[in-house]
């Protein structure tokens, strides 16, 4: 008997310990609560029309419950009726309810005027923000209940958030997918629900796990198979580590591996500071380390930031010259080329110019900083400061340049064999809003940035079959702070942009990509134009007006006078 108990235990144990090699997925939304209605409290009593509708257009901020706290506002009939479950509109946090003319004999029956202006949407395919300014005036009926109680009757076409409401019940987070060539994590921009926080990373692994955004697909590639999910929510496991457990992952490469551990890591790495575990089935994704932390993983990132010890460059009087205002060594600094515009590469080795050629061309050249520059067959009559590609490779030159020619070509500059060779870009969905007057390549290769008939606009680098290029989804962003005054800008960091402008208010701005930030740098010294502004991760923004060269570190700091003496046009440039 004592040996068949012991025998009896051991296959118990043994039963207890074994792990399935699939279970079913758990569904995560990253907007919680849409679930089931929740209890939400009545509207005060006997408040009156305007503010029933404003309190309804605040209380919609919160989608808990299927949207409980903006229903309690609504006739029984309109719950039914009223469409939750489209995209919400972001309005501006300033807005009116305005009544109209008009009363029933009854005076049961009103009409309340929602007023103010569209910020954007929340695209709920990928949960992004998309910026989308315009005016709003959107009629509301409202009547009286069975106890005399004011309710919403006809409630607006869809969901309208106040953006400060949006900020309290919604989170940015940062998710990260690859270039093209896997050789840089690029930043991803997404929103997801705030309440409960301890949902949160379980979100964030499921929007990561369906792609990039919508914008940027073609743009952004991912090391996670299709159709992989979620064994069990990510959560927090009883040693403190965040434990991600995919499945349907299929078979992968140890490097493969590693890549979704640092697209999981450097995404989740936004919301938790805690060590990250990463299974497949409930198992280690990675025989040889099973916990990792943002350190731990290779991201790229030094292919996208400068060396330290180039410290960037000025254009001036037609030569190429260091900051303190001596020549570069070379043609480019001599003055041989009538240098107008010109670019470094991310390696510092190689220098792309724009020189004048005649009474009313230009040419593009290109080659090694102190060397004689090709001359690109090119021809144009006014070209953009040049940009480079990165090399996708440390150590390596970039082969790839970039400009606009007269305005409307975007042309890719590339190294073959045979010297360096013009390729149109598709940039068609870009022009259409205007004459380029300047471009610039994210450090990472997967964006542009522009200056398109003075207005601030980003689009995606799609890179096809055969070489093919072509710029897609461009967003105008912040329209109704910088209008159509941008003159010059430079990426700051991956997803953040500094723009110098014509507006006294605003002669240097950062803006986020997804356009739903801006932040005004300090006006203390600067005269408007701005004419030339250059940045890079961990560097001092540089900026030339008509009195001189500035530095400031922060949007806060007071701009310093550099001691290199400039001439009116002078532009300054970190690689890139």
């Amino acid at each position: 008997m004592r040996l068949l108990a012991v025998l009896l235990a051991v296959l118990v144990a043994a039963g207890c310990a074994a792990i399935p090699t699939e279970t079913s997925p758990i569904a995560v939304n990253p907007s919680a609560g849409r679930a089931s209605e929740a209890a939400a409290p009545e509207p005060v009593t006997d408040i009156d029309p305007l503010t029933l509708v404003r309190e309804f257009i605040n209380a919609s901020a919160n989608p808990e419950g299927d949207y409980a706290a903006a229903k309690a506002y609504l006739t029984e009939d309109a719950k039914k009726a009223w469409n939750s479950k489209g995209t919400p509109t972001i309005i501006d946090t300033t807005f009116n309810t305005v009544p109209t003319p008009g009363l029933t004999a009854d005076d049961k029956h009103r009409t309340v005027l929602l007023q103010g202006r569209n910020v954007g949407r929340l695209q709920l395919e990928d949960y992004s923000f998309i910026q989308q300014i315009g005016p709003l005036d959107t009629p509301i009926g409202i009547e009286r209940d069975d106890a005399d109680q004011w309710r919403i009757s006809t409630p607006p076409d869809g969901i309208y958030v106040p953006l400060g409401g949006f900020q309290q019940n919604y989170r940015r987070v940062t998710l990260f997918f690859y270039s093209p060539d896997f050789s840089v994590l690029v930043p991803d921009p997404r929103w997801v629900v705030i309440a409960p926080s301890t949902s949160i990373p379980s979100r964030v692994t499921s929007l990561l796990l369906k792609g990039p955004a919508v914008g940027m697909r073609g743009a952004l590639v991912t090391a996670i198979p299709n159709g992989a999910t979620q064994r069990r929510n990510t959560s927090e496991a009883d040693d403190g580590a965040l434990e991600v457990d995919l499945t349907k992952v299929g078979d992968i490469t140890v490097q493969v591996g590693k890549q979704i551990v640092a697209q999981l890591v450097k995404s989740l790495a936004g919301v938790t500071s805690s060590r990250i575990r990463v299974l497949v089935e409930g198992q280690s994704i990675n025989a040889d380390q099973h916990e990792w932390r943002p350190a731990d993983v290779q991201t790229g990132e030094a292919l996208t930031t400068p060396n330290a010890d180039l410290t960037g460059l000025l254009v001036g009087a037609g030569r190429v010259k260091q900051l303190n205002g001596d020549p570069v060594p070379g043609p480019a600094g001599s003055g041989d080329y009538q240098v107008l515009s010109a670019a470094q590469s991310m390696d510092g080795s190689q220098l792309a110019v724009v020189s004048r050629s005649g009474d009313s061309s230009v040419r593009l050249r290109v080659g090694p900083r102190q060397d004689q520059l090709a001359e690109v067959d090119l021809p144009a009559t006014t070209m953009s400061r040049p940009t480079w590609l990165l090399s996708g490779r440390q150590g390596e030159p970039s082969t790839e340049v970039w400009t606009v020619a007269d305005g409307r070509n975007v042309v890719r500059v590339i190294r073959t064999d045979s010297g360096w060779t013009a390729n149109v870009v598709n940039a068609s969905e870009l022009t259409e809003l205007g004459n380029v007057t300047e471009l610039r390549l994210s450090r990472d290769g997967t964006r542009v940035a522009a200056v398109v008939g003075g207005k601030l606009v980003v689009a995606a680098v799609v890179r096809g079959q055969e070489s093919a290029v072509s710029l897609r989804s461009p967003r105008h962003l912040q329209p109704s702070v910088l209008g159509s005054s941008a003159l010059s800008l430079d990426w700051l960091a991956q997803d953040v942009l500094v723009v110098s402008t014509s507006l006294v208010a605003w002669p240097i701005a950062k803006v986020n990509i997804d356009g739903i930030r801006v932040e005004r740098y300090n006006t203390s010294n600067l005269t408007v134009p701005v004419s030339s502004v250059t940045a890079a991760p961990g560097r001092n923004v540089l900026a030339v007006d008509q009195s001189g060269l500035w530095s400031a570190n922060d949007v806060g700091d007071v701009w310093r006078a550099s001691t290199t003496k400039v001439d009116r046009g002078t532009q300054a440039f970190y690689p890139g």
